[in-house]
């Protein structure tokens, strides 16, 4: 064999490589990876012909498939639509799914493995195949009442179980109309994804728990005592500084309490006990109390409850985070929960749940079950704890600060009649020139159930008029029946 041609060989049996190779890695290491991409349409046109699964709340359908009269077999539809599309998600012939939808494809399409015999049972019998029903833990009143008291604004609240984990409810305003997606006609789904992407307010962002994260404000707070109570050596009746104003270490800059000046200073002689000053929340008391504390104690209580991980419930979770390697001024603002502060309305009401559940963080988890069409349980919700970045004692003193701080404090608008509750009021300042996140995140109890809960309103303002009265309705949904 001449040397040109010997060159052609090797090029060939190399491309020949090449290409044997990359066909075994896309088809045979990440066919699962890359079936489940929610940007992957062939997914979804595979599965028409059979029937998607129901996804469940409380016994009724919310999202279900019906046979159609079309090429595609069966129509995805919603309702009620928007009460629920912050956890249904979408599932479109053009843009994929999101949501439940997403990470509950191979349930609710059938293809999961604990679906096999099912699916072998179909085949023998001739039956049609049918996917499997997803039961969420949502509870129907309190998913209401959230979407209800948010009327539109921009904005989040999350409810858990503190002792199970269960996510009672999950809703991202503004909502969206799930059914604007789900259509055939794809010329119409493509007008209704373009509006949807083209809205200022982006609807589609899942602000509960991605999406653009947020400052947490004085709601932070809670995480800087539990953290000196835990690791500090303090108590609730520990007397900490709280001057009307606090030059920041090493810094040209001054921190304080409202209005500025010694006539805002927390108690006499400018102190007061750690109870008073999360009743006020004064923001000099907890600045100086976290530069004390130092950025290891406290970064070591964010990581117990998951800051900086992430979670699937099972849709995805991003990560809350604070900054790192601060000196004493940004350490200062952090304990605030200004800075580089940034959290979900989910990892707060995580915060909330842990105090409720003497200082035990569960598993946030949205699915209860899992059934075949002929109604056999395939899965069931286990509670499963995560951590406990307090002990019982500790737990139980930031119960009384919280209700403190609802009884005679910021948090008075969360107040529920008959009902033992807690919590604390934040505004996040976040652009200069915007107005302020309204925040409030706490715990409501009758002594047999319990709910955890943060809510965020967007530009709302001070978290003591906003949010705190969306929590107090949300909440007071959970014991109205």
């Amino acid at each position: 064999m001449n040397k040109p041609l010997r060159h052609v060989s090797l090029v060939l049996a190399v491309l020949f490589l090449l290409l044997f190779g990359s066909s075994t890695y896309f088809q045979a290491i990440r066919t699962h990876e890359l079936s489940a991409d929610s940007r992957n349409a062939r997914a979804i046109y595979n599965e028409y012909g059979r029937a998607r699964g129901p996804i469940v709340v409380d016994g009724e359908a919310v999202a279900t498939s019906t046979q159609v009269n079309d090429n595609y077999g069966y129509q995805r539809s919603y309702d009620p639509a928007r009460t629920y599309s912050s956890v249904t998600g979408y599932y479109s012939v053009v843009y994929g799914f999101s949501g439940i939808e997403a990470a509950m494809q191979k349930e609710l399409s059938g293809d999961a493995d604990a679906l096999f015999y099912q699916r072998v049972r179909d085949l023998i019998s001739g039956r049609p195949a049918r996917g499997a029903t997803v039961e969420l833990t949502i509870d129907p009143a309190m998913q209401k009442a959230a979407v209800d008291s948010l009327d539109g604004r921009k904005g989040a609240v999350v409810a858990l179980d503190p002792e199970t984990g269960a996510v009672l409810a999950l809703v991202s305003s503004p909502t969206f109309n799930p059914n604007d997606l789900a259509g055939h006609d794809t010329t119409k789904v493509a007008e209704n994804w373009k509006r949807l992407q083209e809205d200022p307010d982006r609807p589609l962002r899942n602000r509960a728990i991605s999406g653009n994260l947020y400052p947490a404000g004085s709601t932070f707070k809670l995480l800087v005592a539990a953290s000196a109570l835990q690791d500090g050596g303090y108590t609730k009746d520990s007397v900490v500084p709280g001057p009307g104003s606090y030059r920041l270490p090493n810094s040209n800059s001054t921190m304080t309490n409202f209005s500025g000046g010694d006539r805002t200073a927390c108690g006499p002689n400018n102190e007061s006990s750690l109870q008073a000053a999360m009743q006020q929340s004064c923001n000099t008391s907890f600045a100086m109390l976290g530069v004390k504390l130092g950025e290891d104690k406290l970064a070591a209580t964010l990581k117990d409850y998951g800051f900086g991980q992430e979670q699937y419930i099972p849709m995805k979770v991003a990560p809350s985070h604070i900054a790192t390697d601060m000196d004493d001024a940004q350490l200062a603002m952090t304990s605030i929960g200004q800075y580089e502060t940034r959290v979900t309305p989910m990892q707060m009401a995580m915060v909330a749940a842990s105090f409720a559940n003497d200082g035990v963080v569960m598993e946030p988890q949205v699915v209860k079950g899992v059934r075949t069409s002929s109604l056999t349980q395939v899965s069931t919700m286990t509670p499963k704890r995560m951590s406990q970045p307090l002990s019982a004692s500790n737990a139980a003193q930031m119960r009384e600060m919280m209700q403190a701080t609802v009884e005679d404090g910021t948090g008075g608008a969360a107040r529920i009649d008959g009902l033992e509750v807690g919590g604390k009021t934040g505004t996040a300042e976040w652009e200069r020139g915007k107005k302020a996140h309204s925040w409030f995140v706490g715990y409501a109890s009758d002594g047999e159930k319990k709910v955890a809960i943060a809510v965020i309103v967007e530009e709302g303002g001070y978290g003591s008029r906003v949010a705190a009265p969306i929590a107090r309705d949300v909440m007071k949904a959970r014991y109205e029946r």
